[in-house]
């Protein structure tokens, strides 16, 4: 099975879903990565895909990838600065508890939606949706 076919549409959707669910009430930018394989790791796929996707550019260095590699099995989510220096150390890690109790049932999109959420839940704790608010990166899932 190859990266792109990993989701069904209706998965994809319910991401794209959980995405913008998350971000109607913060200035953070969600993203999800899908590739094959992560020959060095999933934090060090995660960090290559966060540049080439420019995720570091938004203003307030608020930006988190989830990424999934399909073939080796392996997730890592990656926030940036502005966020990681504000969530409590452990944030992440209890993030990827819930969504690898999902994904050893095999129900990956359920646990990318929580995974979603949760990052929706502190995002907007910590940067709260305003007015003038930009969305600064697609809502889209990208693959590679």
């Amino acid at each position: 099975m190859n990266a792109k076919n990993f989701f069904s549409d209706e998965d994809k959707q319910r991401i794209l879903d959980a995405i913008r669910t998350a971000e109607a009430d913060t200035s953070g930018e969600i993203r999800v990565h899908v590739s094959e394989h992560c020959p060095d790791g999933a934090l060090n796929a995660a960090a290559h895909w966060f540049a080439k996707l420019k995720m570091h550019r938004t203003a307030l260095r608020n930006g988190v990838l989830f990424y999934l590699s399909v073939k080796d099995r392996q997730f890592a989510i990656l926030g940036d600065a502005g966020i990681n220096s504000r969530v409590p150390t452990d944030f992440w890690e209890n993030v990827k508890d819930v969504m690898s109790a999902k994904f050893r049932d095999g129900l990956f999109a359920d646990g990318l939606e929580e995974g979603i959420h949760l990052a929706g839940s502190i995002l907007k704790e910590y940067f709260p949706h305003h007015a003038d608010d930009e969305n600064e990166l697609p809502d889209d899932l990208s693959f590679g």
